[in-house]
């Protein structure tokens, strides 16, 4: 697993052994990953979504604690993954980075704490996302990933498609005023109970 530019994300590269009869890979580890990050996230819930080609999918996040780390995958067609720092205090608050999953073996892994958005850069984009805390709407929280103050380079020449929710969400600005965002001296504390075995 190689580190992204933002600390809590990181992109795994897997293989696949193939055969005559087809091809296998391990999509997931628990033990590499644990390896990564001193502590196994566990899996509560795996996701699956199919979106149409300029489908627009957050940016999410999960109040913390406990928050909800993600590992996605695109299965088939492609899409723009971004990771965004929406942690209040962090060296790097407001910076993003893209990451083009277009093949399943690379998968982004995105620590609890941390903002999460894709776009569908094809038809019938399928992505599966495993999150290790299950889906709880009144932790859930999104910012608005059109936000101007956020600047994220979505590709020109695809039409973002945005769900009533996405379309309402508030910009980061906004969730910081009302405190709504995750503090990095939090996601920090967290991370650490967790490499140490202690319940947050």
């Amino acid at each position: 697993m190689r580190p992204l530019g933002l600390q809590g994300a990181w992109l795994s590269e897997t293989r696949a052994f193939g055969d005559d009869r087809g091809e296998f890979q391990e999509l997931y580890s628990g033990r590499s990953l644990c390896r990564v990050l001193g502590y196994e996230p566990g899996v509560a819930q795996v996701n699956r979504s199919v979106s149409r080609q300029g489908a627009l999918r957050g940016v999410h996040f999960a109040q913390v604690p406990p928050g909800q780390a993600k590992y996605v995958t695109c299965l088939g067609g492609a899409v723009l993954d971004v990771v965004v720092d929406i942690r209040t205090g962090s060296p790097t608050y407001r910076s993003w980075e893209a990451v083009l999953l277009d093949d399943p073996h690379r998968s982004l892994y995105v620590e609890a704490g941390l903002g999460h958005s894709f776009m569908a850069l094809t038809d019938d984009a399928v992505v599966v996302y495993l999150t290790s805390q299950g889906y709880a709407p009144g932790r859930e929280h999104g910012v608005h990933p059109l936000d101007p103050d956020l600047e994220i380079a979505w590709p020109g020449h695809i039409e973002p498609i945005l769900s009533e929710k996405d379309q309402r969400a508030p910009g980061i600005a906004e969730m910081e005023r009302h405190g709504l965002l995750p503090a990095y001296d939090d996601c920090v504390a967290l991370h650490r109970s967790l490499r140490e075995g202690r319940t947050a």
